[in-house]
């Protein structure tokens, strides 16, 4: 399996050539190879800062002459007109890896800004919220970073690295039960150390699952906030709990008070604004 550099180097480099092709016909024509100049990072919106370190990876891995000064790292609250850095180099590198560089961290900055949002609403409580496998294909561990960055919790990170029953997993493999002997029985088959989630819809198959054992965390799928907390009492500490389904800022406050551990919040990478933020010369 590929390490998490090999991935977020691919990516990188599938950018690049999405967006530069054979040459950056503009650039080539209209800045001599040999002009050197800087721009900076000039953020234009109030938010949680974060890409700064994949800024870098842009940066160093098209061309790694170019200096980057950093003023403002990962995580940090930033407000309009706050330089985030500033590289200087070639003209031609700096316009090159201008929009990547931006792609990136503006769409992990408004990651880390939601997923604050949503943790603060928690502010408190030992609810954590959670983020989900629904991400921007290819961006997956770039989108994962920015929900830490935000203060908040990584779920899996894909279908490799624990086992989550889901509805439809229960339902073909013929229920709880079978659903979870089969993912023991698997594990050891297969002499793996996955933690092992299973997702329930009412009260009988919460008891179903804890009857069953082996399981390190139970889902409540699409509960409401009085039978989360029924949930909650039923399973009394034995395994992790996880509410998910539809959950939004208004209503995460209500279910982190019914004692869950997590919160997984889909919304967190799949409908997030971009932080706005520009790259100008000076």
């Amino acid at each position: 399996m590929k390490t998490r550099d090999e991935l977020i180097d691919e990516l990188i480099d599938l950018a690049f050539a999405e967006d530069i092709g054979d040459g950056d016909a503009t650039t080539l024509c209209s800045i001599p190879a040999d002009e050197m100049g800087r721009s900076r990072l000039i953020v234009k919106e109030e938010g949680i800062l974060a890409g700064v370190e994949m800024a870098r990876r842009v940066f160093e891995k098209f061309d790694p002459e170019l200096k980057m000064t950093t003023y403002i790292e990962d995580g940090a609250h930033v407000k309009p007109g706050d330089i985030a850095f500033i590289v200087e180099g070639k003209v031609q590198s700096l316009l090159q890896t201008e929009r990547l560089m931006l792609n990136i961290m503006q769409r992990m900055s408004g990651i880390a800004t939601v997923t604050a949002r949503y943790q603060k609403e928690l502010e408190g409580l030992h609810t954590r919220v959670l983020d989900t496998r629904k991400t921007t294909p290819g961006m997956r561990l770039m989108e994962k970073d920015a929900v830490k960055i935000g203060g908040g919790c990584n779920h899996r990170i894909g279908l490799f690295d624990m086992i989550l029953l889901k509805d439809n997993h229960v339902d073909f493999a013929g229920g709880i039960t079978a659903a979870i002997d089969g993912a023991k029985r698997w594990c050891k088959e297969n002499n793996k150390d996955l933690k092992i989630e299973i997702e329930v819809r009412n009260l009988d198959e919460l008891r179903e699952a804890l009857a069953a054992g082996g399981v390190d965390r139970i889902m409540f799928d699409n509960f409401t906030p009085e039978l989360t907390r029924e949930a909650v009492k039923i399973v009394d500490h034995q395994v992790e709990t996880e509410s998910s389904g539809g959950i939004t800022i208004d209503t995460l406050r209500a279910y982190g008070e019914c004692g869950v551990d997590y919160i997984s919040v889909g919304a967190l990478t799949h409908s997030v604004k971009s932080l706005d933020m520009s790259f100008k010369a000076f």
